[in-house]
């Protein structure tokens, strides 16, 4: 009898950790590729080191000073004004196009498929590729507009402050967009042709078709996507440093190039790292504070 509650016992446990034992890959790589990241850069940012046999203990320090550094506040101002842009010109081309796409046109389903590539080809392709049409030395850019009589010589796009940081901007956007115009438009799919139908009955515009039926039915969608691509362009890094490593000077440095500058060109790493706990600290608030604002009534 023992034996057998005994058996039994240990039936139901094993039954029970089946689930645990399913998850558990996915935990084990969750908590050695982010977690333990994340905790090591926390816990270098303590420290004065070189990552080999320098650790001296600093406390705050790095953390105060970063809030006085004149180069890291200009760089977040930097991030700011790139991510408010980057991501407004992600939804307004994304809706536009997600519209468009949504009602019945000719080769949809082929311009689905163009629309979608710039996602699909890696930052480090869309980069060089820019870098060519915008070189001043050839780039087609240039050949085209002087051609046309638009410019009379050739445009250092990539290498002038006043163009430099737009033309990242443009690039950063046109790699991006596709990734909200699909979340869009599987969305808009989604709505039921009857509430567009019901608002017509009662005789709405098409904006105030849009304005109380497209994007209420759209909001939980467009809540996650806003969060995601807010802060995968807040840490952009590849795309900037590829075409402009943060110049000409300072004109397209980020944060995640100011970073990255700090430890791996003047080997400040518990530096680096305060400022990169600022930046997850960011992250986490704008993810906080979007909730909170497109939260469901």
């Amino acid at each position: 009898m023992n034996n057998s509650k005994t058996r039994l016992s240990a039936r139901q446990i094993r039954t029970k950790m089946t689930p645990y034992w399913f998850i558990a890959p996915a935990t084990i790589t969750i908590l050695c590729l982010v977690v333990y990241p994340i905790l090591y850069g926390i816990y270098i940012s303590f420290f004065d080191t070189n990552l080999v046999n320098k650790w001296k203990f600093v406390g705050l320090k790095y953390y105060l000073q970063s809030m006085t550094d004149a180069s890291f506040l200009h760089s977040l101002g930097k991030t700011m004004i790139f991510t408010v842009c980057v991501v407004g010109g992600h939804f307004i081309i994304g809706f536009i196009l997600a519209s468009i796409l949504n009602g019945k046109i000719k080769f949809r389903t082929i311009f689905r498929g163009i629309l979608i590539l710039p996602w699909l080809f890696p930052d480090v392709v869309i980069a060089y590729l820019y870098k060519w049409i915008l070189n001043t030395q050839g780039g087609i850019l240039n050949q085209l507009l002087m051609e046309m009589h638009i410019i009379s010589e050739p445009v250092g796009w990539l290498s002038t402050s006043a163009t430099a940081f737009p033309c990242v901007i443009m690039v950063s956007i046109w790699k991006g967009f596709p990734l909200v115009l699909v979340q869009i438009l599987a969305g808009m799919q989604t709505i039921s042709a009857d509430l567009y139908e019901a608002a017509d009955i009662d005789g709405a515009t098409r904006m105030q078709k849009f304005r109380y039926v497209t994007l209420p039915s759209l909001k939980p969608i467009l809540t996650t996507i806003l969060i995601l691509d807010t802060v995968w362009v807040f840490k952009q890094f590849t795309l900037i440093w590829l075409m402009t490593s943060g110049g000409p000077g300072s004109a397209t440095m980020v944060s995640a190039i100011e970073i990255y500058k700090n430890a791996f060109s003047y080997f400040k790493y518990g530096y680096a790292s305060a400022q990169s706990v600022y930046i997850l600290l960011i992250c986490y608030l704008i993810g906080v504070v979007f909730r909170r604002l497109l939260r469901d009534e």
